[in-house]
């Protein structure tokens, strides 16, 4: 095996969120293939238990802890600089040193960076192959955040799309390969940095088709009542809790005019206190933490993902149609899926084109997406082994 350093800006395990999901499957691609050196961040103190596993699998590793009242420093530094904040939050000497002293000692022939805030560190890759894999083309993304502000949160998220645009573009012309998370975010990327054309590929993000099946008994979480939709996410990620208060606020009650007992549940960690407020509503439960995510998946009667601020592939559209269930999707939620057929996957826009999707669903009216097919759909596009097999062709010599 050869040595490979792997530097990610959030520790990539466990997989229980979108960016962890993707950094973890990569990582244990790569640890089959390669020696792995291993430096990442960590911003969640009780991730710290994780790293024993991960020192497991990899050759060596670095964990450096970025606790929020850091990070906003950081990123404050940013302003000062003229540079995206997201960039300036994870400039750290002590990272620096590591991949320095790292380099020099193991003599990595490749690097592999997951998200492009390690693209600060390039400096000290010289000479080695470097695959920068940036999911998606998060300056669009927080352009989205823009149009929905005011003011000087406005302003800031037009100045961070600017600016992180440009650092994108600087860490496309220095690697030797650039990824993204599905071929429409490829083909953005193309457009906006028409110099890294040739070296930008699709790595589509996956799923697990054998952890996330309806080939075991999965223990019911849900009290007796009406049909069930479901959100899953991480509930401190502002594009998630954006979705839940419109899903709440103002489908849930469209959908409840004519599903009277139906009930709409929130699954997943960190919810914030605008999500929490969201259980004083009739109709909806905001679960925080839970075990596993599957059990709410196999028991609901219609699963949501009504995503205004979206990029790349949602994971927890994958997981659903996975398990068979009806996924009901906004256009920006379903961007990145290429190649669904009609009967897979229902995509609405609207409040009310939502309602319409969801009591459908609810009420086995017309034009209900087919679980089965969803499942042979994610088989088909959407399996990890198959397309992990994009980074072992950018990483050859």
């Amino acid at each position: 095996m050869e040595d490979l350093l792997y530097l990610a800006h959030r520790i990539p395990y466990p997989p229980n969120k979108g960016d962890k999901i993707r950094s973890w499957h990569i990582l244990k691609h790569l640890a089959e293939r390669w020696r792995v050196h291993l430096g990442c961040f960590i911003d969640y103190p009780e991730d710290w238990q994780h790293t024993g596993f991960l020192d497991g699998i990899c050759a060596s590793t670095c964990f450096v802890p970025l606790p929020k009242l850091k990070a906003r420093a950081r990123s404050l530094t940013g302003l000062l600089r003229g540079e995206a904040l997201s960039v300036a939050c994870y400039r750290d000497a002590s990272m620096r040193d590591w991949v320095r002293a790292t380099v020099e000692r193991v003599k990595p022939r490749a690097a592999f960076l997951y998200s492009s805030q390690t693209g600060v560190y390039l400096d000290e890759l010289s000479g080695l192959r470097t695959v920068m894999d940036l999911v998606d083309v998060d300056s669009d993304k927080w352009a989205q955040y823009a149009q929905s502000r005011r003011g000087a949160m406005r302003w800031l998220y037009e100045r961070e799309a600017r600016t992180l645009g440009r650092f994108e573009a600087e860490v496309a012309a220095q690697v030797d390969a650039c990824l993204l998370v599905s071929e429409p975010e490829a083909a953005l990327f193309r457009e906006r940095v028409p110099r890294a054309a040739r070296k930008t590929f699709a790595l589509t993000s996956s799923v697990d088709t054998e952890r996330f099946s309806i080939g075991r008994a999965y223990p019911n979480p849900y009290p007796a009542g009406g049909p069930v939709i479901a959100f899953t996410g991480a509930m401190d990620y502002w594009p998630n809790v954006d979705a839940v208060c419109w899903f709440a606020e103002e489908i849930l009650p469209l959908v409840r005019a004519l599903v009277p007992d139906a009930r709409f549940t929130i699954v997943g960690f960190k919810p914030t206190p605008e999500v929490q407020a969201l259980a004083g509503l009739p109709g909806v439960t905001v679960t925080g933490a839970i075990a596993d995510t599957r059990d709410y998946i196999a028991h609901a009667d219609c699963i949501v993902a009504p995503l205004r601020v979206a990029r790349g592939i949602q994971n927890k559209v994958l997981e659903a149609m996975a398990m068979e269930k009806p996924v009901v999707a906004s256009r920006q939620a379903a961007q990145g899926l290429v190649g669904m057929r009609p009967g897979e996957l229902a995509v609405a826009d609207t409040a009310a084109s939502i309602a319409e999707a969801v009591v459908a669903v609810l009420t086995g009216g017309p034009g209900v997406p087919d679980g089965q097919a969803a499942r042979r759909r994610v088989l088909a596009d959407y399996g990890w082994e198959a397309n992990l097999k994009v980074l072992d062709r950018v990483l050859a010599p």
